[in-house]
Formats: C-alpha cells, sequence, structure tokens
C-alpha cells in the first residue's frame, strides 16, 4: 500500500462532509494506505475485513465505528459482505481539525468531544453497544437537509466521546509530527519501501540508504512516527497480512508462512503469537467459528470506484 496525501477532503467553504456509500462489489474502500489532515470517522455495515490504522492491523465486522485523527495513515480492505444479498455500505464523514476545535472551544458541554479528539491521533475503536446506537442515528442521515446532518453529526460525536469503553488503536505518537514537512516524505518512503517489500528480507541499512539517513537516523526517524522499530513494524505487517489469508482462504499455514516472508514456520508461529495472542490455527478456527463465509473469498486489492457525497 502505497503512503499518500490526500488535501481538500473538506471544501474551504465547509467544516466537515458526508459520503454515503453502497456497493455490491467485494471492494469497499478505493483508497490506499493514505492520510490526510481532516479527521475520518467511518462506519461499515454489511462488510468483514482488515483494518489498517498506524501500527495497528485488526479484523473489522459489521458494524464497525472507528475514529481516525488527523494525518494518521490508515485503510480498509474489504474481504466479504455478511449478507451475500445486501451491497456493502460505508458511512464516511471527514471533519476538519480547526473546526472541531473551535467547536469545543465555544461550548464547555463539548468537552468529552475535545478529549476524543486528542485520542484519535491513536485511532479509536468504538464498543459495540455504541456503535450499535449511532448506527441507527446514522440510518437516513444521507436524506437529510445539510442543516439537519450538522445537527444529526453533532450528536453523533457527543455519543461516541461519551463511550467509556471505546479503545485506542495505536501506541502514542507525536503530535503534529515534530520533524515537519521535511520528515514526512522520508518517512512515507520508508513505509512505502517496506509495504512493496515485505515478503522479502529488508535490512535497516537498506532503508537508511534509500532515504539518505544513517542507520541510527533512519531508527529515530521511524520510532519517532510510528513509535515501534522498524522489525516491529514489519513484523505487525506481516502478521496482518497473514490474518487476512487465514481467514479467507483454505492455504496451509506453512504456505502463508512464506507468502508473507517467513522462510521459519516456528519462527512465524512464535511471532505470531506474540503479535494476536494466539496461534495461526486458533486465529483461523476462530474467525471460522465466527462466520462461516470468512473462509471463502480472496482478499483484494483496493480499487477506484465511485463515492456519492452527501449535503
Amino acid at each position: 500500500m502505497k503512503a499518500l496525501l490526500e488535501s481538500l477532503l473538506v471544501p474551504e467553504d465547509a467544516s466537515w462532509r458526508y459520503f454515503y456509500r453502497r456497493l455490491d462489489d467485494c471492494i469497499l474502500f478505493n483508497r490506499p494506505w493514505h492520510y490526510h489532515p481532516e479527521l475520518e470517522l467511518t462506519i461499515t455495515e454489511n462488510s468483514i475485513g482488515q483494518r489498517y490504522v498506524g501500527d495497528s492491523i485488526e479484523p473489522y465486522e459489521d458494524g464497525d465505528v472507528t475514529l481516525v485523527g488527523s494525518n494518521l495513515p490508515h485503510t480498509w480492505m474489504s474481504q466479504d459482505r455478511i449478507d451475500r444479498a445486501k451491497p456493502h455500505v460505508a458511512h464516511v464523514f471527514w471533519i476538519r481539525a480547526d473546526w472541531l476545535t473551535s467547536l469545543c472551544d465555544h461550548f464547555r458541554e463539548l468537552a468529552a468531544i475535545r478529549t476524543m479528539q486528542k485520542d484519535a491521533n491513536r485511532g479509536v475503536v468504538f464498543s459495540p453497544a455504541v456503535s450499535k446506537i449511532v448506527r441507527t442515528r446514522v440510518a437516513g442521515a444521507h436524506a437529510l437537509t445539510p442543516t439537519l446532518q450538522l445537527t444529526r453529526f453533532i450528536e453523533i460525536l457527543s455519543l461516541l466521546a461519551d463511550d467509556r469503553d471505546y479503545r485506542v488503536l495505536c501506541a502514542p505518537r507525536v503530535e503534529q509530527l515534530q520533524s515537519g514537512p521535511a520528515g514526512r516524505p522520508r518517512i512515507d518512503c520508508t513505509l512505502e519501501y517496506i509495504h512493496k517489500n515485505y515478503q522479502r528480507e529488508i535490512a535497516v541499512p537498506e532503508l537508511a540508504e534509500l532515504v539518505a539517513l544513517s542507520v541510527s537516523g533512519l531508527h529515530r526517524l521511524f520510532k519517532r512516527h510510528t513509535r515501534v522499530t522498524v522489525g516491529e513494524y514489519i513484523a505487525q505487517l506481516r502478521i496482518g497480512k497473514a490474518c487476512a489469508l487465514l481467514t479467507s482462504t483454505e492455504k496451509p499455514i506453512s504456505v502463508i508462512a512464506d507468502e508473507v516472508g517467513y522462510a521459519n514456520l516456528s519462527h512465524f508461529n512464535r511471532q505470531f503469537l506474540s503479535v494476536k495472542g494466539l496461534t495461526p490455527r486458533e486465529f483461523r478456527r476462530s474467525f471460522a467459528r465466527n462466520d462461516p463465509h470468512l473462509t471463502r473469498p480472496q482478499p483484494r486489492s483496493l480499487v477506484s470506484a465511485e463515492w456519492r457525497e452527501v449535503g
């Protein structure tokens, strides 16, 4: 996945933007590994797959509600529809960070939203109970007038902010990226290279040479942006890819290990257990028990498709 900077997702004359999407195809999102200055609230329905947010790689299920902070790299990869007779549905809200901050500054009653906005810098996934309520408030929002959409949106943010069981996804990261504009292209280039070559051995000196840094300089840059080492990041990426294959194919575990970059099966099993808390075999069985459709479709790459803007 190529890390891309997206800008002007929200028009200059607007504070936020809402998209409503229905797709019969297996692909839910058309954007690769990317980031943007706006916050992003994503609500998925009738879809299962893999969610990538910063250094977090997790499966997502029907009704997943996730808030991603400013400039936090992310993407979703859909694997299947839960009900094959119905389409994927995605509600996506892009929010100007300065507008949300100003809103909270003017209304003390929205203090919880300010706290949630800060936590969103690490990515936030909300509890099933609150997500279920939010889904009922989002239903039909695409048909409302812009004014009613705004009041509904603030209501949704308030419900989410009051969720005491929401969970942050990523390790703490540096606010507003201390390296500034000069450091961002280097980390983007490094991440893009890792995502293209994770299936083979990647040496840190190789990455350092790629971005014209010393090995120690690359270590500092990478840790500052991702809060993990290069080795930890590659391991998380490989395990995430393995999870997708375990839940969507019947390939032997040894074959999957080799495909995601592990020549040694024992090493793969140890790293998988360390990252996911269970063995690859247990992980596959767990998913098969939860939803039998998960073992049928092949994971598919993200491709372009049309979005419908609302409001």
